[in-house]
């Protein structure tokens, strides 16, 4: 078996490295170190939007996360709450969680014990570094009052920077209106249902980044470990399968250039469906993650194109050398065969007519071996072409092209010779008749 060349090795090598660094990427784009979980995974407790994290920014750049007025916050499971929010946590930019979360717990029209209830949740499972925790405390009286003794008497149990708020003009001196949802007296635009279309999207956007990278990266291991056929059947055969491998990993990563394509569009459009309205900075993050994502597949497409162009050549310069050497074969079988008749034929004749019927025996078989020797010289043509087209496989073909001449050359020169031996018996021969008579 003729094993890859040096050249070739590297070429493979170098895309398993290219997509191995491009895989590596896109778990660093997606943080997958940090986020455990995907949103499609925790659908069902997302839609319940108990916590909600909205895009919003403190003054200092801290991520907002937001847990509305929701009755039934008390029933949420705790692994449910504790899914969601690190969940949520793990979404902003290290940079930005670096910074440390602001929590708002909008509890206007609750009371003093689903505070609590929330505050606890929150001090005993929340998985980011939290910087504040802003409450809007209950608007009834009664409540109101129950609260405030409630957390001067439990604050130290917290171990958090807690606010009570009595409105939203206090949130405001807080957080700017900018960065709040309609809800809290903001003017920040926010869909909860698109938010999590948004986040599956780029996350299954991610996985079939990866997926291809790595199918990719399979094909690339495959190939690393193969040998090139020895005849020309297998080789047709190989060319044939890696060719459809090929189309069919073309194929995955031109849907996936699309789908990545129409999911920044879509939230390019997000930021275009007014004049006034800007990207608020997750969904800035949103787009650089698909721009990134997009950039990686493009990175993984170029490198397979590169390889795949080196891969190719390679395969059809080994089924040309199949060919070459299926044709040498051929050839110089049929070559031998007629230079061993050559050789034993005989230049020794006791008669002119002996010597004539030598003579005639040795032009027939001259004239049989003649299709041969032009096909002989024919292929060590082709096979001087291979070689001027930097064939990688030129090591073999030009011995073989020399041997081809060779033989070539041996024949002629040997029915040359015995011609002239033949000739010159015939003279001898027809001067001994003449004299004779």
């Amino acid at each position: 078996m003729l094993c890859w060349l040096r050249e070739d090795e590297m070429s493979v090598q170098e895309l398993l490295q290219r997509v191995q660094c491009v895989i590596t990427h896109i778990d660093e784009i997606m943080q997958q170190e940090i986020r455990p979980l995907l949103a499609v995974d925790i659908i069902e407790q997302l839609h319940r939007k108990f916590a909600l994290l909205s895009g919003g920014r403190g003054k200092d750049g801290a991520p907002i996360i937001t847990f509305p007025e929701y009755s039934g916050f008390s029933e949420v499971p705790a692994e449910d709450f504790l899914n969601v929010v690190t969940y949520l946590t793990s979404i902003p930019s290290m940079d930005a969680a670096s910074i440390g979360f602001i929590i708002i717990i909008d509890r206007r029209k609750d009371k003093w014990s689903s505070v609590k209830a929330s505050l606890s949740r929150i001090a005993g499972a929340f998985p980011g570094n939290l910087q504040l925790v802003l409450v809007l405390r209950p608007s009834r009286f009664f409540h109101r009052a129950i609260a405030d003794i409630g957390i001067k008497l439990h604050k130290d149990d917290f171990k958090m920077k807690i606010v009570m708020l009595n409105s939203l003009s206090d949130l405001h001196g807080y957080v700017d209106k900018g960065q709040l949802t309609q809800e809290l007296g903001g003017c920040l635009e926010y869909c909860h249902s698109q938010w999590i279309h948004h986040r599956t999207a780029i996350e299954n956007f991610a996985t079939t980044v990866k997926s291809t990278a790595q199918m990719l990266q399979t094909f690339g291991s495959n190939l690393a470990e193969m040998e090139l056929p020895n005849d020309v059947q297998c080789t047709k055969d190989l060319l044939s399968a890696h060719t459809d491998k090929h189309n069919s990993l073309k194929d995955e990563l031109k849907l996936a250039l699309k789908q990545g394509s129409t999911l920044l569009g879509c939230i390019k459009d997000q930021a275009a469906k007014s004049e006034n309205h800007k990207l608020n900075p997750d969904e800035m993050e949103n787009q650089t993650t698909v721009e990134r994502l997009l950039a990686q597949l493009d990175e993984t497409d170029n490198a397979f194109a590169q390889f795949w162009c080196k891969h190719h050549l390679k395969l059809e310069q080994c089924l040309q050398l199949r060919h070459f050497e299926q044709d040498f074969r051929e050839v110089k079988v049929s070559l031998d065969s007629f230079m061993d008749s050559l050789t034993s034929l005989s230049v020794i004749g006791e008669s002119v007519a002996a010597v004539e019927h030598l003579l005639k025996e040795l032009k027939s078989l001259e004239e049989k071996a003649q299709p041969t020797l032009e096909k002989a010289q024919l292929h060590a043509q082709h096979g001087d072409q291979l070689i001027q087209s930097n064939h990688y496989a030129v090591d073999s073909i030009r011995p073989k092209c020399v041997e081809l001449r060779r033989v070539c050359d041996d024949f002629i020169n040997e029915a040359k010779k015995k011609t002239d031996v033949l000739s010159k018996s015939l003279q001898i021969h027809m001067g001994i008749d003449k004299v004779r008579a």
